[in-house]
């Protein structure tokens, strides 16, 4: 008999040469590649082939997540070129100050008074599933440091700090859950897990960050890096930022997001360099995509599946349909886009295809498993662990299929024709 490890790794190194070979043709197709390693670990789990097999809660999976979402948040924040002032994140502050709360708050509503869930519970739930993933959503992020759309740029930043921003309200639910009076543990949530979390994973990610590069940039002087070896840098950055900022107490995915906004604006005067590290992270965060998503189509199991579908469908269907569209609808009320994007007015398009793509992935498998760890069980655990697999199973589906027909459409109907616009008022500028 042959190993079942070695079967993984050949189906595993078969699936990776195909998608590659055949990514010419995949891109053109209506379906995305997370789409396809979800088919494949279906294939591969108890339903089919039965090569994987793990449970949900151990921590081999949190650690998988975790590592996922660094990567990914620090690639977002490599993306990020914009200067830091409020008008050019207008649209960021928007999505993170006022849609993640309205998402957080009604998902919550929608466990308590639908579901059944206590407030606990319920709050959780809503925090879980309130970041969009910036591991998925590649098809609709920025294309390049150099691109300057604003639905790009807005959904880029969402997704690399919602991940990192959702904490506080994970811990609120947690809290919630084990002991629903407030008086005896709000305050301490407010000031360390709010408070002191956030702003020393903004410290963190800036003083780690601007070490790194300054030491990057003296020893390279001196005694260049091996070609080979120079991109490692990027990676040593994502793992010493993240664990010195866990060390003193932070949130580590906030101080990543910060540390590849730092070092992007840090190497401004070397674009090689920031488009190799941006190109090297992205080729560890598509390799982890595969593991991730094929590890998720093998834990889905018919029984429960089909015992919280009802709960799932009703979730899942107002988080897609109703909570995201109309809470990003509200939350971009009067966005005026900065003076360099192809627009002065955020186009009524636009607006929609925020509400549309609010892809869940990743970052919701992370915090759940999290949650696990930090004692979350039995039927409260069940209900919301199956609700999240299937919200994402659904987003994965859904998001899969219409982005890239969504993407096409919006590039040659609407930011093109606003680029034709704005070269044709240049001559009238000019004069």
């Amino acid at each position: 008999m042959v190993d079942i490890y070695i079967l993984d790794l050949f189906v595993i190194g078969v699936l990776l040469l195909a998608v590659t070979l055949g990514s010419g043709w995949i891109s053109r197709l209506p379906f995305s590649f997370a789409l396809i390693y979800l088919v494949v670990g279906i294939i591969l789990g108890p339903y089919g082939f039965k090569l994987i097999q793990v449970q949900p809660n151990t921590e081999f999976l949190q650690r998988l997540t975790e590592f996922v979402v660094i990567v990914s948040v620090f690639s977002c924040g490599l993306k990020m070129n914009r200067p830091l002032q409020l008008r050019a994140w207008q649209i960021t502050a928007r999505l993170i100050g006022l849609l993640m709360p309205i998402s957080i708050v009604a998902l919550a509503a929608v466990g308590h008074w639908l579901l059944g869930m206590n407030w606990g519970a319920a709050v959780l739930l809503g925090a879980i599933l309130a970041p969009t993933d910036p591991v998925l959503a590649s098809e609709v992020q920025l294309a390049d440091i150099d691109d300057e759309d604003e639905l790009r740029f807005g959904l880029t930043s969402e997704g690399g700090l919602n991940d990192a921003l959702a904490f506080p309200f994970v811990y609120f639910g947690l809290h919630l859950f084990k002991d629903p009076n407030l008086d005896n543990w709000f305050k301490q949530w407010v000031a360390v897990d709010l408070i002191w979390a956030i702003a020393s994973g903004i410290v963190m990610g800036i003083a780690v960050a601007k070490a790194i590069t300054w030491l990057d940039r003296k020893l390279q002087k001196r005694r260049p890096a091996d070609v080979l070896m120079e991109d490692f840098v990027a990676l040593g950055t994502i793992l010493i930022t993240y664990s010195l900022t866990e060390i003193v107490n932070g949130y580590g995915f906030i101080a990543v997001f910060v540390a590849g906004l730092v070092v992007q604006r840090n190497y401004a005067d070397d674009p090689e360099k920031r488009e190799s590290e941006l190109e090297f992270v992205e080729r560890i965060e598509k390799l982890m995509e595969v593991g991730t998503i094929l590890l998720l189509g093998s834990l889905l199991r018919m029984q429960p599946l089909w015992q919280y579908l009802g709960n799932s469908l009703i979730v899942a269907g107002l988080l897609l349909f109703v909570i995201r569209p109309v809470g990003a609808w509200i939350s971009t009320i009067a966005t005026n886009p900065p003076v360099e994007c192809d627009r002065r007015r955020l186009h009524p398009a636009s607006r929609w295809l925020f509400g549309w793509f609010g892809i869940r992935g990743v970052g919701s498998l992370y915090y759940l498993f999290y949650a696990f760890g930090e004692g979350l069980k039995d039927s409260a655990a069940e209900q919301i662990a199956w609700i999240t697999f299937t919200t994402i199973v659904i987003s994965v589906v859904l998001h899969g299929i219409s982005a890239t027909p969504l993407m096409n459409w919006y590039e040659r109907r609407i930011r093109g024709k606003s680029r034709r616009a704005k070269h044709a008022t240049l001559p009238e500028q000019s004069e």
